[in-house]
């Protein structure tokens, strides 16, 4: 059975708060569906400053999400690591994985977009060299013995209910990242299909001594949207599919090597380059994948379309994949 994911970013264009408070709770109340109904995990992202009101407190978010759960994982996919103080985010992903039992799943990454720098006050050159702080602190925090940290001796509490410590991933797709996963001896994440790259990495865990594993995205992850009259969806909620892909597009440079990238620039041609894509259930099906990607909300969809969408995909689809 393929690996399962109900996506929220929480993206809404020129939506009153009003709106924006059903929108939130709406996704609880979806992650809570999909838990019972056995969607692996809810993945969550992180964007700062944007137009339209992009999710910029994933942990917030994911505590949520958590509260609200018993079975699912919550996958944090990614942080912008530098932008963080250690020691405040081991104890935020602590005090989760306590409340958790173990279901958060943190990946950190260093982010693509410089203004998010500059509104922090973080200097963008230095991001690098905060990474390896923020992960090196982490894995220290986590053993809940003092330890030394910027010319102090510091201790973090409690200690988080996974040994030896909290599911922490390094996210990115540079070799920088792969070897620094390596050199701690983390999973890598990269953020697109680079199979060079997870050679690379298997390269660095043999030259640091280190074990690790990678979690790919396929070479074709499209994400999902499912409807009885897929013309009708993409007729009616084609913009919204749209703002996303331009947003993500607008972000992205031509070094940055994403699983969602798109060209699109009218609906018309974001339908046939298939990056979204609104199927049937029985297309959803049939697809054959390794993990599919449910994003119910993708762009300020209406809640109770996003509704119609995770419900074809739980009551219909999940018990074909299982049977």
């Amino acid at each position: 059975m393929p690996f399962t994911v109900v996506r929220m970013n929480l993206v809404a264009p020129h939506e009153p708060p009003e709106s924006r408070s059903a929108r939130y709770r709406a996704a609880v109340e979806m992650a809570a569906y999909a838990d019972e109904h056995g969607v692996d995990t809810v993945q969550t992202e992180e964007h700062h400053g944007t137009g339209n009101g992009w999710l910029p407190s994933p942990f917030t978010f994911a505590g949520a999400v958590l509260g609200a759960t018993h079975r699912i994982a919550v996958t944090v996919s990614a942080i912008i690591g530098p932008l963080y103080d250690p020691l405040r985010l081991a104890e935020d992903i602590a005090v989760l994985d306590l409340l958790s039992g173990g279901r958060l799943v943190t990946v950190a990454g260093i982010g693509y977009r410089p203004e998010e720098y500059e509104r922090a006050g973080v200097e963008w050159s230095r991001r690098g060299a905060l990474q390896d702080r923020l992960l090196d602190t982490l894995l220290k925090a986590w053993t809940g013995e003092p330890f030394e940290h910027e010319g102090r001796t510091v201790r973090v509490t409690p200690r988080p209910f996974t040994q030896p410590h909290p599911m922490l991933l390094v996210g990115g797709s540079s070799r920088a990242a792969a070897r620094r996963a390596a050199r701690l001896g983390l999973p890598f994440f990269p953020s697109a299909h680079l199979p060079e790259l997870e050679a690379y990495y298997r390269e660095q865990l043999a030259a640091h001594g280190t074990e690790g594993w990678t979690m790919m995205p396929g070479e074709h992850t499209p994400l999902l949207h499912l409807s009885e009259d897929p013309d009708r969806t993409w007729a009616k909620y084609g913009e919204h599919f749209l703002h996303e892909a331009r947003t993500y597009a607008s972000w992205q440079s031509k070094d940055i090597r994403s699983a969602v990238r798109s060209a699109a620039g009218t609906v018309e041609e974001l339908r046939a380059e298939g990056v979204y894509r609104v199927l049937t259930p029985d297309e959803c099906a049939s697809l054959g994948a390794d993990s599919l990607v449910l994003h119910p909300l993708c762009g300020g969809m209406p809640p109770e379309e996003g509704w119609r969408s995770l419900r074809l995909f739980t009551d219909d689809v999940l018990p074909r994949l299982k049977g």
